[in-house]
């Protein structure tokens, strides 16, 4: 969907307001409770998180300049010092976390590319989990959400053949107080899913 221009959506007003919009390896403590949210949007469901959790640490990627720029101004306004949000592309994470590795990454409401010839561009696509993969602590977790029957339904086998286990899922998520913007519109016509899958580590499959 093309986004609408803002015009103070400037790379200079962007990375003024903390975000990074260029790569640079991440200093985090290990020991800190680390959420990944890739493809953030306005970013209404991590900043409502890293708000009510001020111990752990939130990082939320978008690549859309426009967007990023009303996920920058969420963060500032609320002066939230425990999220750090990055203007990239999701495939030029590990340029930004080195070896620092999460608990759980999000994806809400990707884009589902329902075409056949597509589903190679799709997040939960096997090639796209592996890589995933990279970024979890043992034990992590990746948190589906999403709208699109069909994604849903060939998530399964996406994270099966990506060497993970779904541990729990649900055809008609509640709604909760972490919803993105476009989950609360899209609940109005229809049902939310979601699905939960946990990373084992390559030795103990």
């Amino acid at each position: 969907m093309r986004q609408k221009k803002i015009k103070d959506a400037t790379i200079e007003n962007i990375a003024a307001m903390g975000t990074m919009v260029t790569p640079e390896q991440l200093k985090i403590d290990k020991d800190k409770k680390i959420t990944l949210e890739i493809g953030s949007g306005k970013g209404r469901f991590i900043t409502s998180l890293a708000n009510d959790f001020p111990d752990e640490l939130f990082i939320a990627v978008e690549r859309e300049q426009n967007v990023c720029y009303r996920l920058s101004q969420k963060k500032h306004t609320l002066k939230l010092d425990n999220l750090i949000v990055i203007m990239d592309d999701a495939i030029y994470l590990g340029d930004y976390l080195g070896a620092v590795k999460v608990d759980k990454i999000h994806l809400n409401f990707s884009d589902p590319w329902p075409k056949k010839k597509h589903h190679k561009r799709r997040l939960t696509y096997p090639t796209m989990l592996k890589t995933f993969k990279a970024y979890l602590k043992e034990s992590g977790q990746i948190i589906l959400r999403t709208d699109h029957a069909d994604l849903f339904v060939d998530s399964f086998q996406y994270f099966n053949e990506a060497g993970f286990q779904v541990v729990s899922y649900n055809w008609s998520l509640p709604p909760s107080q972490y919803m993105t913007e476009y989950e609360v519109k899209k609940r109005e016509v229809g049902p939310i899913y979601q699905l939960v899958a946990e990373f084992k580590d390559d030795k103990s499959l």
